[in-house]
């Protein structure tokens, strides 16, 4: 194993030199002495150069998607132009702060206004907050618009309603916002299923959560029937816009008659996620809603810019400040670069990506709904396991040849399931190389299983024992002299 940091630190050494001689004693002077250190922190003491190259060695350990194909179901794992970057780093977006007068960022106030009102257009609705964090930070704020929205018509309504194959954030999103979520089984076809959607309404349904396309990549055909029987209820339909990649240009949630949808710009629109965070969660609502939404909002007046903190309706912040500022730098830039016509290209291309893939392993895996999928698809490891190899162990061997692995044993309904996406930013060469990969461990299970419930073999370190793990956690670190 190599050696941390704090191994290969030399007393003395230095990678930054500050150059304000007499900062320590006026920290001092402002801080109370109570606050202060009793001794130094133990921190590492390296030159640049080794500072360097010890996080560059470090992150080729670990698997990203700069590094190689990531085919995570549902998360969306799209290569992240680095345009993007340069755009976040532009001092006039960078050296800004949240507390500075509207007059002085007028330029940040406008790609705000910009982006809230490109992600309505693509959405289809009215009214935009750019404050959550993230997928479920936007679902918990879309739920809690909900609840203000029906707290004000005297009826706060009891239940959401909640699709068996949902992520399963909806039904945490939905405790925490102070409602019961009730589950509803999907058809044979693994859609939601009508019948089961009649009985479940009632006056205490507040919403129905709906992520279209569904996690099985399918796509809801039922969905206006679906939306007109949850508002001849009194309920508001709740889009997951986790499945957003496979709708840009061709469908707006909004035209379907969704009244609240969520957008993952750390997914849909190109910006790191996952080790490369932070995310972004914007929630675009009907005008109905508008006035429940967040404060502040950005507007427009005679061609300038202002926050909008007089909301009395709304449902307070959900974020300090507007959001995570540079990752909503980085959607903007990805849609201005793309345009309309390439948005609708990027869901075209991941939908021809991955049909592609599954007609090159379908054969090799069970496939346990036939219908045409969207942007992603889900295959199932029962007949490998027949043999005694399990899902996991054909995730665990598709580390040897270079690539992440799916998301596997979800969603739900599907056994020993994988959840399969390339997206539109991946080659043809690679998506082959991936199938290749699929089918020799399918062949594999057949004529040397072993090879493969003790894989990987080729990574830094073998298999973990992930139960072990999770239930002794032990995060602490030792000095190796100690």
């Amino acid at each position: 194993m190599d050696k941390l940091m704090l191994d290969t630190s030399t007393k003395g050494k230095r990678g930054v030199h500050l150059y304000d001689r007499d900062f320590e004693t006026r920290v001092e002077k402002l801080v109370p002495k109570s606050y202060l250190r009793k001794k130094p922190a133990e921190l590492p003491e390296l030159g640049e150069s080794e500072i360097m190259r010890y996080f560059v060695n470090l992150s080729g350990k670990n698997h990203h998607v700069d590094k190689g194909f990531y085919p995570l179901g549902s998360c969306t794992m799209k290569y992240n132009p680095k345009i993007n970057e340069e755009t976040a780093g532009l001092p006039g977006f960078q050296h800004i702060h949240p507390q500075q007068p509207d007059d002085t960022v007028q330029g940040a106030l406008k790609l705000l206004y910009e982006i809230g009102k490109n992600l309505c257009e693509i959405g289809g609705l009215s009214a935009i907050t750019l404050q959550p964090s993230a997928g479920a930070h936007g679902e918990l704020t879309g739920l809690m618009t909900i609840r203000a929205y029906h707290e004000s018509k005297g009826h706060p309504r009891k239940y959401v309603l909640v699709p068996d194959s949902a992520h399963g954030t909806n039904p945490a999103s939905v405790s925490i916002a102070g409602y019961k979520s009730k589950t509803l089984k999907s058809d044979e076809n693994g859609l939601v299923d009508i019948e089961e959607l009649k009985n479940a309404l009632d006056q205490d349904t507040a919403a129905f959560m709906l992520t279209n396309p569904n996690t099985l990549g399918l796509f809801e055909k039922n969905v206006k029937q679906i939306t007109s029987l949850v508002h001849e209820a009194g309920g508001l339909v709740y889009m997951d816009g986790a499945n957003m990649n496979a709708l840009l240009g061709i469908v707006r949630p909004g035209d379907l008659g969704v009244d609240i949808v969520h957008f993952n710009l750390h997914k849909t629109f190109s910006t790191p996620h996952g080790g490369g965070g932070p995310g972004s969660g914007p929630i675009a609502v009907t005008r109905e809603l508008d006035s429940f939404l967040p404060y502040p909002c950005v507007r427009q007046s005679k061609g300038a810019y202002s926050m909008d903190c007089k909301r009395p309706q709304s449902i307070g912040k959900v974020s300090s400040f507007y959001g995570n500022f540079s990752v909503i730098v980085r959607a903007y830039t990805y849609i201005r670069m793309l345009g309309s016509p390439g948005l609708r290209r990027v869901a075209e291309q991941a939908i021809i990506n991955s049909n592609y893939l599954l007609s090159k392993v379908k054969d090799d895996y069970d496939l346990p709904y036939k219908q045409t999928p969207m942007h992603e698809f889900v295959i199932s490891g029962n007949r490998q396991k027949e043999k005694g190899v399990k899902t996991l162990d054909i995730a665990k061997r598709l580390l040897d040849f270079g690539v992440h692995a799916p998301t596997v044993y979800f969603p739900l309904i599907v056994n020993e399931a994988m959840m399969i996406e390339p997206t539109e930013t991946e080659s043809r060469a690679t998506l082959d190389a991936f199938a290749q990969a699929l089918k020799q461990i399918a062949t594999e299970v057949e004529t040397e299983p072993d090879t493969v419930k003790s894989a990987p073999h080729t990574t830094v370190i073998s298999r973990l024992d992930e139960a072990g793990a999770a239930r002794q956690l032990n995060v602490r670190y030792n000095r190796q002299d100690e």
